[in-house]
């Protein structure tokens, strides 16, 4: 018994190990229209296609807004992590949250987080002043992160 314990203890280490080997590949932040998200599909009465992407928005029901498109490499399956989006918008001084709660798979994967409706009052000619993104696990550990350039002040 004490052997299968052990064994057990063994691979979740490993298992935890290997989660913080998550890695941002490449974040490309943009304004998307809610028409770039139309699929033929749609017109047939069929419900949206994200296609391989998976799609998080604040506001489910609004589809134009502020994307970050997020290529992420994880090694092994996450259940229960989820996004952490901080932004500072161009009409406030002081970052907003948004969280993204979702299933990481294990594999490269494409996400979608977009800050739709009230969350990105700003329209489309506006851009963040600074943002960063970071992943959490589902006990809270930051697994990995990534910024802008503005987001923290450089080194002196």
């Amino acid at each position: 018994m004490r052997f299968l314990v052990a064994c057990l203890s063994l691979l979740a280490a490993a298992a935890s190990t290997r989660a913080a080997d998550v890695e941002f590949l490449r974040v490309w932040p943009a304004w998307r229209d809610a028409a770039t998200f139309e699929r033929i599909g749609e017109y047939f009465g069929r419900p949206e296609n994200t296609g391989r992407e998976l799609v998080l928005r604040t506001q489910p029901g609004v589809r134009a807004g502020y994307y970050f498109l997020v290529r992420l490499k994880a090694p092994a399956a996450i259940p229960g992590a989820k996004f952490e989006v901080s932004v500072i918008r161009p009409d406030r001084a002081e970052p907003t949250v948004h969280a993204f709660p979702t299933d990481i798979p294990t594999k490269e994967s494409v996400f979608q987080l977009g800050l739709t409706g009230a969350d990105w009052p700003a329209g489309k000619e506006a851009n963040p002043v600074a943002w960063k993104i970071a992943l959490r696990a589902a006990d809270g550990r930051v697994l990995s992160e990534h910024k802008s350039f503005l987001w923290e002040k450089p080194a002196k």
